[in-house]
């Protein structure tokens, strides 16, 4: 493999990573790559089906690369774990989210979590993985970040990030540290629009940029940049991406990273509407960005392409700074024998969502399971009661939520224990008329377990407004359970617990807390008020 062998059109090609939409290879993605020369993939909820599929398309995809160049392809994913995870079937390995792992406070299962995972996705034919998130979550209100974090502590982040991407790395798939400089202390979702965090540069270089200092010392193959500005850094109102200041000037030559930059998404609108995405390509590039990620539209993928041949035919781009970036490519692309990662496929039967790894993963979900409060005495449950679980559910897809219709329960959890359980799934936004008829279900039980799902910055007032309404009531016991980003929505609920994901694995883990076969043992990784700071944790006698 040798940048001097390559055409222009070539590297370039080689440093755009493209989506599609099908579960097979469609028109769009056979013409990226042997057309356009693209030399990376990304895999979403829309390409993955099934073990079989995935690994067929994924050796396929090499086949159609391999008849262009030797140089294989970048096969990527978000598999963060928790609810950020394309791939989630019952016969794989689904790994706990960030701040679950953080409620642990263990590098040893951040460690093993990310280890399993590499090594699912490597016998997939999946040889990158952009995870995991170094974001500090320092403000709660954060629309995009929240559990993906996890904790609001720089150093635990650290320590955290730094096992999971050894754990990738490993396994031999390269790890991706994002959201550089820093997503967590944003109030806009870069998905629909610019935002900036103002701290200065000795509060950045604390707090923000810690994790990420970390990840560089233990060698991460790449960093995802963030759409976000930094007046510390970069005096222009410019989203990271596209900052020279940023790339180059900090991440580069002062901060002292040698591996790859890749880009969020440019389709995203906080380079979309500001500049446009085949503009913002360039001028990522201008930056110091080694691959652009251009996720969903065919036409906005080979004009990105051509707008960057046309920027070095023009003079705007040295062709040497083009070479750079080919250089980390294939280095990588070497260091983690990409070229021979498409034959592993044959043997992933064995491997895949194996016992051991799945009692691994529910260790890890025991140990992170938190009980903030119990002042009602209402643990463990009364196995006898008449219990009913309030589950809310997406029934809209979102930028931060895929529609995920999820047969395992808290309910499952609990009914092989109790002699009268029932679930009621209700939309995770009810409208006030939905709220009053989910009033209306719950009467005629005398214990509620309620679940509050959250996927954006606030939990979403019907959701409020049901579980008011039953704390009000004096006659039933009332348990509060937050799932995703509502850890601070009910710190006065008598009875709360957090367990950060509504994924199988942690509704048996709750499940067992809440029926005093397990006790808590998670220590809440973020303050959720002043009574329940960082570290916080509670336990019950058993009845």
């Amino acid at each position: 493999m040798s940048k001097l062998q390559l055409t222009l059109e070539q590297k370039i090609g080689q440093m755009v990573m493209c989506g599609f939409a099908t579960t097979e290879v469609n028109d769009n993605i056979r013409s990226l790559i042997k057309e356009y020369h693209v030399g990376g993939i990304i895999y979403f909820r829309r390409n993955v089906e099934s073990k079989e599929q995935v690994s067929a398309l994924s050796h396929q995809l090499q086949e159609i690369s391999r008849e262009q160049t030797n140089i294989p392809l970048f096969i990527s994913i978000d598999q963060e774990g928790g609810m950020v995870a394309r791939i989630d079937w019952d016969d794989i390995t689904l790994i706990p989210g960030n701040m679950t792992i953080g409620a642990t406070r263990s590098a040893e299962h951040a460690y093993q979590a990310a280890h399993i995972c590499g090594e699912e996705l490597l016998r997939l034919g999946i040889n990158m993985n952009f995870a995991p998130s170094l974001d500090v979550n320092n403000n709660p209100e954060n629309p995009v970040i929240g559990v993906r974090s996890y904790s609001e502590r720089p150093d635990l982040v650290a320590e955290l990030g730094t096992a999971q991407i050894r754990g990738l790395q490993e396994a031999n798939v390269a790890a991706t540290a994002k959201h550089f400089p820093g997503h967590g202390d944003t109030a806009v979702d870069s998905h629909h629009g610019l935002a900036a965090v103002p701290h200065d540069e000795e509060r950045l270089v604390a707090v923000e940029l810690a994790p990420f200092v970390q990840a560089i010392r233990e060698g991460v193959d790449c960093i995802m940049t963030a759409h976000v500005i930094f007046p510390a850094f970069e005096p222009n109102a410019i989203p990271a991406t596209l900052s020279y200041n940023v790339l180059t000037k900090l991440l580069r030559q002062r901060l002292g990273y040698h591996g790859l930059i890749v880009t969020d998404c440019l389709e995203m609108h906080a380079i979309s509407k500001e500049v446009g995405v085949a503009e913002g390509a360039v001028r990522a590039v201008e930056a110091g960005a080694d691959i652009l990620l251009v996720s969903h539209t065919y036409e906005e993928q080979v004009a990105s392409i051509q707008a960057l041949c046309e920027a070095v035919r023009s003079g705007r781009i040295a062709e040497s700074r083009i070479d750079e970036s080919i250089d980390r490519i294939i280095t990588l692309k070497n260091k983690r024998h990409m070229g021979e990662n498409s034959e592993v496929a044959a043997d992933f039967f064995a491997y895949l969502g194996t016992p051991e790894s799945k009692a691994s993963v529910d260790q890890m979900f025991e140990d992170s399971t938190t009980l903030v409060k119990d002042d009602a005495g209402a643990l463990p449950l009364d196995r006898s009661a008449k219990t009913l679980v309030i589950w809310p559910q997406v029934r809209t897809r979102s930028e931060v939520d895929d529609l995920i219709v999820q047969e395992y329960t808290l309910a499952s959890a609990l009914e092989p224990h109790m002699q009268h359980v029932e679930i009621l799934r209700i939309n995770n936004d009810p409208e006030p008329f939905e709220v009053n008829e989910i009033l209306a279900n719950t009467e005629g039980y005398s214990q509620i377990v309620v679940l509050t799902y959250n996927p954006v910055s606030k939990l979403h007032q019907g959701q409020v407004d049901v579980v008011n309404a039953l704390l009000a009531r004096s006659s039933i016991r009332v348990v509060v359970a937050s799932t995703r980003n509502d850890l601070n929505q009910f710190p006065d609920a008598p009875t709360y617990l957090c367990c950060y994901e509504n994924r199988p694995a942690a509704m048996k883990a709750l499940g067992n807390v809440l029926l005093g076969i397990t006790e808590p043992k998670g220590k809440l990784p973020v303050t959720i008020s002043e009574q329940y700071s960082f570290g916080h944790s509670a336990s019950f006698c058993n009845k």
